[in-house]
C-alpha cells in the first residue's frame, strides 16, 4: 500500500482540494465498508465498538473475532453474501437495526445472521435439533464444549452416536451429537428420514474440527440477546412490524424431479408450501416491511413472485449437493425483494 494512503487510512483522514479533513462517522463507517468489505449493518457495529481513537487496525482486530456460523448447512449462503451486498441489496439500504428488528425463520446455520450481527433479532427453524443447538450454545455453551471434546473421530463411534434416540438426551447431549454429527457426516449434510432420524453416512476426514471452542464462546456472546424459538415461519406475522427486515431463505423449489433436496425435516416443501410462503411474504411486503427471499431460478418460482412491488434478480452459486464432483458446478438462483437498489 502507498505510505500516503496508508496514513490517511490510519489516521481517518481524506484529501480534499490537497488538504487534510477529518472525515466524521458515516465516512469512518463508509470507510470500513470499503476497507474490510462487510455489510452496512455491521460495518457500525465494528465502529461503536472502537475505542475514541478508532484506528483500523483496532477495527481489523475486532472483525478477527467475528463469530461464525457453528455448523456445515447445505444452501448456506456464505458463499453469497459478497454477491448480495454488490447488488446493493443487502442489507435493504433504509433499514434502520437501531429502531427496527431482523427476522430469519429458516435460520440454518444462520450465515445472514452472523454476517449482520444486528442488535435486536428473532431465528426459527423447524429443525428442533437445531434450534436447542442454538439455544444450548446461548445459555450453556462451557458444557457444551467439555461435551464435544469427549467425542471420537472413528466411523464406529459415530454409528454409535447416530443411533441415539434425540429424545433420549439432554439438551447439552442433544446439542453435542448434533454439532458431532455435522462435522463428521459426508458433506456437513443434515437429511432426516420419514421418520425424523438422521441418515447421512460417515464422512472421510483425516482431522475434523469438531469443538471449535472460540467460535462457541463467541456465537454464544452474540446469542445473547436474540430470539432462537422452534416453530413455523408463520409465526413472524405475530411480530414482524413496518421496517423490520425479513429473510427467507426456505427450502428451495426444485429444479428437476431428481433434483430435491427439502430433507432438513420430515415435512415437505413443494408447491402448496412454496405459494402460503409467497402469501406470507406479500402480506409482510403490504405491512412495510423489507423482505429478502432466496430460492431456484425456476418458472414456478418466478411466476408465484411476479407482482407489482417485487423484484426478482438472478444470481450466480456452487451447485455442491451431489455425491460426485461431475455434479456440482455453477448454477442460477433467484434472489426475491419487495426493494430495489435505489442507486440504479
Amino acid at each position: 500500500m502507498d505510505k500516503k494512503v496508508d496514513f490517511l487510512i490510519k489516521r481517518w483522514y481524506t484529501l480534499v482540494n490537497d488538504k487534510l479533513i477529518y472525515m466524521d462517522s458515516d465516512q469512518q463507517i463508509k470507510m470500513l465498508i470499503k476497507n474490510f468489505d462487510i455489510n452496512a449493518i455491521y460495518a457500525r457495529r465494528v465502529f461503536n465498538l472502537l475505542d475514541k481513537d478508532k484506528s483500523l487496525t483496532e477495527a481489523q482486530s475486532i472483525i478477527n473475532t467475528k463469530p461464525k456460523p457453528f455448523v456445515k448447512w447445505v444452501g448456506g449462503k456464505r458463499q453469497l453474501l459478497k454477491q448480495f451486498r454488490s447488488l446493493v441489496l443487502y442489507p435493504p439500504e433504509r433499514f434502520d437495526p437501531v429502531i427496527n428488528r431482523y427476522f430469519e425463520p429458516f435460520v440454518g446455520g444462520g450465515a445472514v445472521f452472523f454476517d449482520l450481527l444486528p442488535d435486536k433479532a428473532f431465528l426459527s427453524d423447524l429443525n428442533s435439533e437445531l434450534i436447542t443447538t442454538y439455544n444450548v450454545i446461548k445459555n450453556n455453551v462451557k458444557e457444551l464444549i467439555k461435551s464435544l471434546k469427549k467425542h471420537k473421530h472413528t466411523k464406529e463411534y459415530f454409528l454409535k452416536i447416530r443411533a441415539l434416540d434425540p429424545k433420549e438426551l439432554s439438551d447439552i447431549e442433544n446439542a453435542s451429537r448434533f454439532i458431532f454429527l455435522n462435522r463428521t457426516c459426508f458433506n456437513g449434510l443434515y437429511r432426516v428420514n420419514s421418520k425424523g432420524g438422521f441418515n447421512v453416512p460417515f464422512g472421510q476426514y483425516k482431522n475434523p474440527l469438531i469443538c471449535d471452542e472460540q467460535n462457541l464462546l463467541r456465537v454464544s456472546e452474540s446469542l445473547k440477546n436474540v430470539d432462537v424459538v422452534f416453530g413455523d415461519y408463520k409465526w413472524i406475522l405475530k411480530k414482524a412490524k413496518k421496517g423490520d427486515f425479513v429473510y427467507f431463505d426456505p427450502p428451495y423449489y426444485p429444479i428437476n424431479k431428481t433434483s430435491s433436496f427439502t430433507a432438513y425435516t420430515k415435512e415437505s416443501f413443494l408447491d402448496k408450501e412454496q405459494i402460503e410462503l409467497r402469501d406470507t411474504f406479500l402480506e409482510l411486503h403490504k405491512r412495510g416491511c423489507f423482505v429478502m427471499l432466496s430460492n431456484s431460478n425456476t418458472p414456478f418460482i418466478n411466476e408465484i413472485y411476479s407482482k407489482k412491488g417485487i423484484y426478482i434478480t438472478e444470481i450466480k452459486a456452487n451447485r455442491a449437493i451431489n455425491s460426485k464432483s461431475s455434479g456440482r458446478g455453477r448454477i442460477t438462483e433467484v434472489l426475491i425483494t419487495n426493494y430495489k437498489n435505489e442507486k440504479q
